[in-house]
């Protein structure tokens, strides 16, 4: 087959979690014996060098990054205050990505057009006009589910005020996309009971994986446990994750147990958090090996209270053996079993409890860790995740 990846950002590096989840299928798809061909969104969210691409990778996908000014500008912003229509999705609009997309559909039939998250739903139109291909959207989350939580949580009425509106018209437009593509590729099933429920198209879940041998599971016992936490620090939940965190339990966690170090990695932190000068909270910023840091650290939290879809750097913890202590919304879409392969703490008491006994009892750390880890193996197999989104392709193009 010849599948096309529109792509919201460049799937090169693989350093967060959308990139990681998109590279994962497209050098699945190459692995498999199909053509593959890359357009991406480029922005100062995730802005890439275009000579940093490996010359191999450029070769094997085609990959062509489209520059696109996604900053906010206050004036666009308040004049959709009073349209239906989605600011999220507007500024995804270019008429230099949609001249591009149109010239290589005219250059080349595709079988599939793979669309990488909501806001590549903007250019249903031009592909229609110009392909055949059946047209796949990929839902990394529920967008607006993630604006929804966003808002709930904000105690600033105008900025409560706004993100409702945020929220309201991308639930407009989310609900309109499904019928409007070929089939949606979920990366949960609990998302894709979501869009089952909106639409007759075809709905398939395609969670995130990993070739399990690139994972390495340490093997030397834990003697001083420490707490890390990892993502993309530009995105709103990770950020209120971490305030959270650090207001309300770490102090006591701290005050208990005086070595304990907390390490905070990941992309684009905010002053705030290069900031920090707290006892034993260590600010990594972005790691150049992030396989180096999982190793080299033990319990990873996830507090999150808002966000959608599946946590990636969950999965990948859990194919290194880590631990996880994770609030109930941060494991959604992980097909856990509480207690035995995840830790569900979604209090300050229980995220202090939950660590408190990792660190206390380490076969029982061990014991959580390499349950995660086959976890990881049995659900979450790139192969075995390819395979089945091949069989979706073949059903749609039959």
């Amino acid at each position: 087959m010849r599948i096309l990846f529109l792509c919201n950002k460049s799937p090169w590096p693989p350093k967060e979690g959308g990139p990681i989840a998109m590279n994962m299928l497209i050098e699945g798809m190459i692995e498999a014996g199909h053509t593959v061909k890359v357009i991406a969104v480029n922005s100062f969210k995730y802005n890439i060098n275009p000579s940093d691409i490996p010359s191999s990778y450029r070769e094997r996908t085609g990959i062509e990054l489209i520059d696109i000014d996604l900053k906010v500008k206050v004036f666009p912003a308040l004049k959709n205050l009073f349209t239906s229509r989605s600011y999220h999705i507007e500024r995804f609009i270019s008429t230099a990505l949609e001249t591009r997309l149109r010239e290589v559909l005219q250059e080349s039939e595709y079988d599939i057009v793979q669309l990488e998250t909501l806001p590549m739903a903007a250019y249903i139109s031009v592909i229609r006009s110009h392909s055949q291909a059946r047209i796949i959207l990929r839902a990394h989350n529920i967008e607006h589910l993630i604006w929804e939580r966003l808002a709930a949580n904000s105690t600033n009425p105008l900025k409560k005020y706004y993100i409702n509106h945020l929220a309201r018209t991308l639930k407009l437009f989310e609900l309109t996309v499904p019928d409007l593509v070929d089939g949606v590729a979920a990366i949960t099933e609990k998302d894709a009971r979501f869009f089952r429920a909106n639409t007759e198209k075809p709905v398939v879940s395609i969670p995130f994986g990993i070739n399990p041998s690139d994972y390495k599971v340490s093997e030397e016992a834990v003697k001083d446990p420490t707490i890390f936490i990892i993502g993309a620090m530009n995105w709103i939940p990770n950020q209120e994750g971490v305030k959270w965190f650090l207001q309300n339990v770490w102090t006591d966690l701290h005050t208990r147990y005086p070595s304990l170090k907390f390490h905070i990695a990941g992309r684009e932190m905010p002053g705030w958090m290069k900031g920090l000068s707290l006892a034993n909270v260590v600010v990594e910023g972005e790691v150049e090996d992030a396989s180096a840091f999982y190793m080299a650290n033990d319990i990873m939290i996830v507090p999150l209270f808002s966000g959608s879809g599946i946590r990636i750097k969950i999965i990948e913890a859990m194919a290194y053996g880590k631990t996880i202590v994770s609030t109930s919304l941060g494991a959604e879409g992980i097909e856990y079993t509480r207690g035995e392969n995840l830790l569900v703490a979604d209090l300050a008491c229980e995220f202090f409890e939950m660590i408190s006994v990792c660190i206390e009892y380490p076969d029982i750390l061990r014991k959580t860790g390499l349950c995660a880890r086959s976890l990881a193996e049995s659900q979450y197999d790139s192969k075995k995740i390819i395979s089945k989104l091949e069989g979706f392709y073949k059903k749609l193009t039959a």
